[in-house]
C-alpha cells in the first residue's frame, strides 16, 4: 500500500520478495522485524539489517506506515522502538532511505525526509532514481557506443551468464563486489569497506533466489592475466515481467580508462532483452556526485524520476 500510493511507477512489492526478505535474510546480517496495530490494525513495520562481518556499530532500516495510518504517532512509535533495539545491541547509527521530488518530476511525498530530519537524524548521501524505457532506445546510436566501447577494450573479453556465477569468476566477481563500498561516492556516510569472499557471494545469490530475482550478469575479463576485472548486474523480480533494476557496475581502478563499464552495461542490456523481451522500464540508482557513472547512464538512455537521500542518525 504504501508503495502503491508513494512510487506508484514502481513494481508490485510482491508476496515471494517479502516472504524472501523474511525467511532468506542476506548472509552477514542479522534482521530484525516489528510490526504496529493501530486498534488492532496492522498499520506499519520496521525492518533493521545489523550487520555482523563489517560496520558492527551500523544498521540500516526500512521504516514503513500504511497510507491510511499516517500522522497517527505510528512512525514515531516504530522509530522509538528502532532506537530502543539498537542501544540493547550496541550499535551507535542507524541509515534509512527517504524519497523526495525532483524539479520537473513527478509529486513525490516529503514525508520521509521531514520525518528522518525531526528525529534528528543528517542527510547523508544524496542519490537519484533513473529509468531508461528500452523499447525508446535508438539501437543505431547503441550500435556506435558499443563499436566505440569495443574499439577501446583491446586485450578484454567479455563474458555473460544467467543466474548463479560460474565458479572460475566467483573470486574475482567477490573481489569487485567488495569495492562497491570503497570506490562508489558515499558522502558523509560512516560506512566501512565490506569483507566480501566466495561464501557470502553464494549466500546473497540463496537469498535472491528465494525472492525470486531473475539475474542477468555481463562482466569483462582481461586476457593477459585471465582475470574477470569489470561486472554489471540486471535484475527481474517474480511479480512483474515488465520491470528490470539495473544493480551493480564496477570496474577494477587499475583497468579503467577502456570503456569497459559502457560495454558491460551495452552487452548486458541486450543480454537481459534477449530473455527478457517484455521489458518496458528499467530503474537504476546513483549517488548524485556520481557523475562518472551517471553519464555512462545517461548516454543509454536513462533519465531522471526521484530522489532517494540516505540520512543518517546518531543513537
Amino acid at each position: 500500500a504504501a508503495y502503491a500510493a508513494d512510487v506508484p511507477d514502481y513494481p508490485p512489492f510482491c508476496r515471494r520478495r517479502f516472504d524472501g526478505l523474511l525467511h532468506h535474510p542476506t548472509p552477514g546480517a542479522d534482521t530484525l522485524w516489528a510490526l504496529a496495530r493501530l486498534d488492532g490494525v496492522p498499520a506499519g513495520y520496521l525492518a533493521l539489517e545489523l550487520p555482523q562481518l563489517d560496520n558492527t556499530e551500523n544498521a540500516t532500516a526500512d521504516l514503513v506506515v500504511h497510507p491510511a495510518h499516517r500522522r497517527r504517532g505510528v512512525g514515531r512509535a516504530l522509530h522509538e522502538h528502532c532506537r530502543r533495539l539498537l542501544r540493547e545491541r550496541g550499535r551507535k547509527r542507524v541509515i534509512g532511505m527517504a524519497l523526495s521530488a525532483l524539479p520537473g518530476g513527478p509529486e513525490r511525498p516529503e514525508a520521509g525526509g521531514a520525518f528522518a530530519a525531526s528525529m534528528g537524524a543528517q542527510p547523508a548521501l544524496a542519490g537519484v532514481r533513473r529509468r531508461l524505457d528500452p523499447t525508446a532506445v535508438d539501437q543505431g546510436a547503441l550500435d556506435a557506443l558499443l563499436a566505440d566501447a569495443r574499439a577501446n577494450a583491446a586485450g578484454y573479453r567479455t563474458v555473460r551468464w544467467h543466474g548463479a556465477i560460474p565458479e572460475e569468476y566467483v573470486a574475482d566477481i567477490a573481489y569487485l563486489d567488495g569495492r562497491l563500498s570503497t570506490d562508489a561516492p558515499m558522502g558523509d556516510l560512516e560506512w566501512e569497506a565490506e569483507r566480501v569472499d566466495a561464501e557470502r557471494i553464494r549466500g546473497v545469490e540463496r537469498a535472491l533466489a528465494a525472492r525470486g530475482r531473475r539475474q542477468y550478469h555481463v562482466a569483462a575479463r582481461h586476457e593477459a592475466s585471465g582475470r574477470v576485472v569489470a561486472w554489471t548486474l540486471l535484475d527481474v523480480g517474480a511479480s512483474a515481467d515488465w520491470h528490470a533494476f539495473q544493480q551493480i557496475t564496477i570496474v577494477d581502478p587499475a583497468h579503467r580508462g577502456h570503456r569497459l563499464g559502457l560495454l558491460v552495461k551495452i552487452e548486458n542490456l541486450r543480454h537481459l532483452l534477449a530473455h527478457e523481451p517484455a521489458i518496458r522500464a528499467i530503474d537504476t540508482f546513483n549517488a548524485a556526485s556520481n557523475t562518472h557513472m551517471i553519464a555512462i547512464n545517461e548516454r543509454l538512455g536513462f533519465r531522471p524520476v526521484d530522489g532517494w537521500t540516505d540520512w543518517q542518525l546518531t543513537i
